[in-house]
């Protein structure tokens, strides 16, 4: 069994609802889609969304590594040589994460379809299913009920709110918020490293009362140090997503004293499963729990990242709703929205079970 041709393509993706966070006003993405396929006619897909703010990979650096040519390493390739590729992969791709993540998820895809199971199934499985947040921009507090009712009307019953632009508003709506929800909804936040240590400490104080699950990313991305001179209990429920890219992130930030209690792994900032699984065993040894977090993805890549939670005992948390603000995904599949919570279908590697490309 060999590979014996790669097809790659890029489309720009509008979103069905544009919302905004503390950087920036986001309307649209741009997608790059990996078909890898075998002598036998099996087929591994893949995709990448860059987030060059984060990593400083952009859409142009990730299709220059992606485009026909640059894989030509892997044609006359085993997919069943796991390991090895992956291992290439990284070397090959080291400056384009979200590039080397569509190859890395395509090959496990590969893989999982020749044994003829799911892929948390290869990986080992510890999850069968839990809930999914769904984001709440930067808005009016109005907005954000109006929005908040429509979600809980489509089952949802998990929300991620984007906080960081403006302390003292950003309370207010979250006390509106969990008041108009009551005690039954989760509610968690993402500064979007809005805030400084001050800030963070006046934001844990105001809203101790809410019962927030957990705040992502308060402080800038370099600014560890500072995250480690708050309180423990702050620390705690601190999810590091900006300042966690790569295994050796994560190494230390788990340093005493540990700067964070909660890791936020993308597949699209630490380059895909592989590196994921690494940086999820550092955070078991640490006693760190797991978040698993997206961008604007397609369902192929949403599918990876869930296979991947799923095979991880410390995962306690999953925002997995990329693919929801798509306003067209060409790829179907992947995972099973019921009520807001996600299960892998029984379907043999990802499960994607349609791929087609709209028009450029």
């Amino acid at each position: 069994m060999k590979i014996q041709h790669i097809e790659t393509s890029r489309r720009d993706v509008e979103l069905s609802r544009p919302y905004t966070i503390a950087t920036r006003t986001i309307t649209a993405v741009e997608l790059m889609f990996l078909r890898v396929v075998t002598d036998d006619g099996r087929v591994g897909l893949g995709s990448a969304s860059p987030a060059e703010n984060v990593t400083g990979e952009s859409a142009a650096a990730c299709w220059q590594a992606l485009e026909e040519g640059q894989l030509d390493w892997l044609l006359g390739r085993d997919p069943r040589h796991l390991g090895a590729l992956c291992r290439q992969a990284k070397r090959s791709l080291r400056s384009t994460p979200a590039a080397r993540a569509a190859v890395d998820m395509a090959l496990y895809d590969l893989f999982a379809q020749i044994v003829g199971v799911p892929l948390v199934d290869i990986l080992g499985r510890c999850h069968d299913a839990l809930p999914t947040s769904i984001t709440l921009g930067i808005q009016s507090s109005e907005d954000a009920l109006a929005e908040t009712e429509e979600y809980l009307g489509r089952g949802f019953r998990c929300l991620k709110v984007k906080v960081g632009l403006d302390l003292e508003a950003d309370i207010e709506r979250l006390s509106k918020l969990r008041e108009f929800v009551g005690p039954d909804v989760l509610i968690r936040v993402d500064a979007n490293q809005g805030y400084d240590a001050a800030d963070t400490r006046r934001f844990y104080d105001c809203t101790s009362s809410l019962a927030l699950e957990l705040i992502e990313q308060p402080l800038p991305a370099k600014a560890v140090a500072a995250m480690r001179t708050l309180p423990q209990n702050l620390r705690q429920v601190i999810a590091a997503d900006e300042s966690l890219i790569s295994e050796e992130d994560a190494a230390g930030l788990v340093q005493a004293p540990a700067a964070c209690g909660i890791f936020n792994i993308k597949l699209m900032k630490c380059g895909g499963i592989s590196s994921a699984l690494g940086i999820s065993q550092i955070a078991e040894a640490a006693g760190v729990e797991l978040m698993w977090g997206c961008n604007d993805e397609s369902a192929i890549s949403i599918a990876a990242a869930l296979h991947a939670a799923y095979a991880c005992p410390t995962t306690r948390f999953i925002d997995l709703d990329g693919s929801f603000d798509l306003a067209r995904d060409p790829a179907q599949g992947g995972f099973i929205l019921e009520q807001g919570t996600l299960r892998i279908p029984d379907a043999p590697g990802l499960g994607i079970h349609t791929f087609e490309l709209p028009q450029p």
